[in-house]
């Protein structure tokens, strides 16, 4: 599978991608907000100019009374701030409601992780509300917030 956005690609993960994206996962910035994943199966690459420089993942809600997808994506640090983590969820949500039918998206950031949270709005995703003691920090052990933002496919931008 390959997907081309903007500036990113967007394939699916390689023999390789493995080690770099686990050395991605674990910097500070990149490990304040993810934990390691057992493994990167079923993640497609994020790629700039041909160098992974993250991982987008999406699920399926597949009941035709429910029917929708959820999204979520890291870059490495060096790459934040770039428009290159909004190209890449914009990429994959014109996948997702294009090709795959969907007609909501859903993405469910740190409600502290401004940064993701500003880059979900630009592609059109819209706070639903805050799930208190959403997720647990791999590094404290303690329950962090999360922001459900929703995204229906007449709002992608």
């Amino acid at each position: 599978m390959e997907l081309r956005g903007g500036k990113v690609v967007l394939r699916s993960v390689a023999v390789g991608d493995e080690e770099v994206l686990g050395r991605i996962v674990r910097e500070p910035e990149v490990a304040a907000w993810w934990s390691p994943p057992d493994d990167f199966a079923g993640m497609l690459a994020v790629v700039l100019d041909g160098e992974v420089i993250g991982a987008i993942q999406f699920a399926e809600e597949t009941d035709p009374e429910y029917r929708h997808a959820g999204l979520d994506i890291f870059l490495t640090a060096r790459h934040h701030g770039k428009g290159l983590g909004t190209d890449a969820v914009r990429t994959l949500a014109h996948w997702l409601v294009h090709e795959r039918g969907h007609h909501r998206l859903t993405i469910d950031p740190a409600a502290a992780n401004t940064a993701a949270i500003r880059s979900y709005a630009k592609v059109g995703f819209k706070p639903v509300g805050i799930m208190r003691a959403y997720w647990r920090d791999h590094r404290t052990g303690t329950w962090q917030d999360g922001l459900l933002m929703d995204l229906l496919a007449e709002e992608l931008t």
